[in-house]
Formats: C-alpha cells, structure tokens, sequence
C-alpha cells in the first residue's frame, strides 16, 4: 500500500447530480443527491469518493467535519497526487 493521505472536502448535499472536482485550493468539491440528515449525505461522499477513486470504502474515513460541509477525509492506499490524478481522470 502506498500509505495514505489527507484531503478537504467541500460537501454540497441535495444536488441535482452528484459529481466530485478538484478546487482552486488544492481540496476537493463534491456533491451529492442525499440530504444532511442522519449522516445520508456522510455516507453518499464515501460512496462517490470511493467509486471515483476505485478503492474500498474502507480506505476512506471521515477525520474531520462529520456535522459540516467543510470535511477532512483520510484516503488510504494512495498519494495526493494519484488521488487528484483519479479525480481528473474521471472527469472528462
């Protein structure tokens, strides 16, 4: 494994589609369909990161911002930079 990383999330819940994108500041956006209640919308950004990352949603936990929309997330098994790769990738 290629150790783990940390990385700032800018949560938006109740979008109309759900998409993740890199930001400005070097953090992430992502928005999701679930609401911000009994952590549906928690649970929907693992789903999304995990399914554009292509990893287990094992590998990622939330360290920070659990009742936020500003979140820090733990990705484990990559760098910052394959992440954003990642994130790039499936972006076009």
């Amino acid at each position: 494994m290629a150790g783990s990383c940390t990385v700032c999330v800018r949560l938006k819940p109740n979008a109309k589609r759900e998409k993740v994108e890199t930001d400005e500041a070097g953090g992430l956006r992502v928005w999701v369909n679930a609401p911000p209640v009994e952590g549906r919308a928690n649970a929907a950004l693992i789903e999304i990161l995990s399914e554009t990352l292509d990893i287990p949603k094992s590998y990622l936990s939330i360290k920070r911002g659990l009742g936020s929309k500003n979140k820090v997330v733990e990705v484990v098994g990559m760098t910052k930079e394959e992440m954003f790769k990642r994130v790039s990738g499936n972006n076009k």
